[in-house]
């Protein structure tokens, strides 16, 4: 594996990770909407990701094409919704209260999301952080060509 070809891997990890985070800052920010444009409480949503084959070009494809090894990246291949049950609260007073009082709010744990959110956080700057090892490798290269 070449080292721009580990950037392409990292930098697609970042994009997937800051997806990530959108996703459960947006589970965090709905966490009490009861009343979505669907009908309903907010659904929590949660990221899926896959692998994300990298087109190779001209010699470094034939060369691949020799081995069995090969470099993905990393996508989010799907959102999809949490199918847990809405929570129901004794609230008869609210807009979105049933006849019999009760409001269903979104199934979300404050803590949880907190956690993935950290995280997906963590995860950025762990592939940040590989970038910046591969930029240093790459420069560290040339330096020794040059020498």
């Amino acid at each position: 594996m070449n080292l721009f070809r580990i950037l392409d891997v990292s930098g697609s990890a970042l994009l997937a990770e800051r997806e990530r985070a959108e996703i459960v800052t947006s589970n965090m920010a709905n966490a009490e909407t009861t009343h979505s444009s669907e009908g309903g409480p907010y659904k929590r949503m949660h990221v899926v990701f896959g692998a994300h084959s990298m087109p190779q070009q001209g010699f470094s494809a034939t060369l691949a094409s020799f081995s069995d090894m090969h470099t993905e990246g990393v996508k989010v291949d799907r959102v999809v919704e949490d199918g847990a049950a809405a929570i129901r609260r004794f609230e008869p007073g609210h807009p979105d209260a049933d006849a019999d009082g009760y409001v269903s709010y979104p199934a979300i744990n404050p803590v949880e999301e907190m956690v993935n959110l950290m995280g997906a956080a963590r995860s950025y700057q762990l592939n940040a952080s590989a970038v910046q090892s591969t930029k240093n490798m790459i420069q560290a290269s040339i330096d020794i060509l040059k020498s």
